[in-house]
């Protein structure tokens, strides 16, 4: 999902060395990685009332003015520093947006579950099953992925965060760790608790079907 880190530290050198170009070539670059965060996890009924667009300038805009600090102490990737000014204005839209949603948006931190359509969804899907889904078994890859949807909204507010940072940021387990300001194996293992909660909650999905 992020861009490739050489071509951004390329750009980044750029920005130090005076070339103001290099900031707008460094924004976008990332808008689209930004705008799949955005969608993400801004709630389905507050994207309703607001363009994610609108979202993801605010972001690009911010950084821009901040660029200065970052380069001067960067304590993370800039994607990741990027990645935690659009959690912020995220955060933001939902406390000027409150509505009614199975996920209350008085929280500080809103997660929407992703699509069952969403090409990620799939492919955990696929992962938690143990096989391939070919194209040949579409009808069975969308039922999976629907119930994988489901699984995705029962889990308590972290199991749901890692999962997502995991398989649809595609962030790896160190920059997991350093997002959440733990340790990689404290990371590593709520990853393997989340999922193994969704498995089971798949597994009673699964028999509740049968039944």
């Amino acid at each position: 999902m992020w861009p490739e880190a050489e071509k951004t530290e390329e750009l980044l050198a750029g920005v130090r060395g005076g070339d103001a170009e290099a900031i707008n070539r460094l924004m976008d670059r990332h808008r689209d990685s930004i705008r799949r965060m955005v969608q993400l996890r801004l709630d389905q009924k507050i994207q309703r009332r607001i363009d994610a667009s609108d979202v993801v300038q605010d972001v690009l805009i911010e950084a821009s003015r901040r660029l200065k600090d970052y380069l001067a102490n960067p304590v993370m990737s800039f994607h990741l520093w990027l990645r935690q000014i659009a959690q912020d204005r995220i955060i933001d839209a939902h406390r000027r947006h409150r509505v009614s949603a199975k996920r209350s948006v008085d929280r500080e931190w809103n997660l929407a579950v992703p699509s069952a359509d969403d090409h990620s969804t799939m492919d955990l899907a696929a992962q938690l099953v143990g096989r391939e889904l070919t194209p040949a078994a579409a009808a069975t890859q969308k039922e999976m992925a629907r119930c994988v949807e489901g699984a995705i909204a029962q889990l308590p507010d972290q199991d749901c965060e890692i999962i997502i940072m995991r398989h649809y940021e595609q962030l790896s387990n160190q920059e997991i760790a350093q997002a959440l300001s733990l340790t990689e194996p404290a990371a590593s293992m709520r990853y393997l608790r989340a999922i193994r909660k969704l498995r089971e909650l798949l597994g009673q999905s699964s028999s509740a079907g049968e039944s």
